[in-house]
């Protein structure tokens, strides 16, 4: 039956029409976007991961950041404490050169205290950031350091940050506040450090920070008068303390090779979840653009499938007319 009060074969080619611009609109936002999944109505479960996910990877980015001034930190310290060794050598020498007969130790006393300046400059100015962990001049001691390792979640959803921790107490230099807590103030008892122990002490301390808890014993310096018997003592006790550098300066370097692992981690973590998320959500160019065309071409068929429809009425119009 033909009607011209309602045109069916118009309104079917108007409702094709009308899904064909809706999917190209879809298309097209898609690739003006790059996303497949934009918000959350295009798909709840992949939005609300990728979400998460971005979020997480902001947290990385933060970690990331921390990485790299604790990472400041701990070179900086090291690199004090690999010249405070360097020093500390020079010091040895220079109590095995006084040593030999007929040497001038007043003069090789003079070098020796240049040479404790020098440690004493490089472990205060081995700061970074307001923090030193080489030089203390608090009542309290400087404790435990940490640095932000990574940002964790569980599979149950739980987030929680892992940290780094460094004790200071294995790298204290200097201790203003009391001798005690410095590898380089503190009073080393030669007697234990010798083969065949007499159980007299024999203390000695490198530096006199001046502390408020003062080393017991007496300061590393020659004269003319110094025995022999001393300048071995002497010589243990900084070889001791060299030893005790060593060690701090190694763990530094293995916090080092830590944190630079750690780093290396993180970065590639971020980018394997930015690949997830873009798995997720992300538009494919090459299938979108190919639908947009074949959408345009409907589009055009649609327009002229509809115009065709709208047509009938004027045939009705040209039977009147005859």
């Amino acid at each position: 039956m033909t009607s011209i009060m309602t045109n069916g074969a118009a309104m079917a080619a108007l409702q094709t029409l009308r899904s064909i611009n809706s999917n190209m609109e879809s298309v097209q936002s898609r690739i003006s976007s790059g996303y497949r999944v934009e918000t959350a109505a295009d798909n709840a479960a992949y939005w609300s991961i990728a979400t998460t996910m971005r979020s997480d990877n902001k947290a990385l980015s933060t970690v990331q950041d921390a990485l790299g001034l604790g990472a400041a930190k701990v070179d900086t310290a090291y690199a004090a404490m690999d010249n405070a060794i360097d020093v500390l050598s020079e010091i040895k020498a220079k109590l095995v050169a006084a040593r030999e007969p007929g040497v001038d130790k007043e003069k090789i006393n003079k070098e020796i205290s240049e040479l404790k300046n020098q440690l004493a400059s490089s472990a205060e100015s081995a700061s970074f950031s307001g923090e030193n962990w080489l030089y203390n001049a608090n009542s309290a001691p400087l404790g435990t350091k940490s640095i932000v390792a990574s940002f964790n979640r569980s599979t149950d959803g739980v987030v929680s940050v892992a940290t780094l921790d460094y004790d200071t107490s294995e790298s204290i230099l200097i201790d203003t506040a009391d001798a005690s807590r410095g590898m380089l103030t503190k009073a080393v008892d030669a007697d234990t450090l010798r083969a065949t122990a007499s159980g007299t002490a024999a203390n000695y301390y490198l530096i006199n920070a001046n502390s408020t808890t003062s080393a017991a014993g007496a300061e590393i310096k020659i004269g003319v008068s110094t025995l022999n018997s001393e300048l071995d003592d002497m010589i243990s006790v900084v070889d001791s303390i060299l030893s005790q550098l060593t060690d701090a300066t190694a763990t530094l370097g293995a916090i080092t090779s830590r944190v630079g692992m750690q780093e290396s981690f993180v970065a590639n973590l971020m980018d394997v979840i930015d690949k997830g998320i873009g798995r997720l959500v992300d538009a494919d160019m090459n299938e979108e653009s190919t639908r947009l065309k074949a959408l345009q071409t409907q589009q055009q068929l649609g327009v002229q499938a509809l115009s065709i429809a709208n047509t009938n009425s004027e045939n009705i119009l040209r039977l009147f007319q005859n």
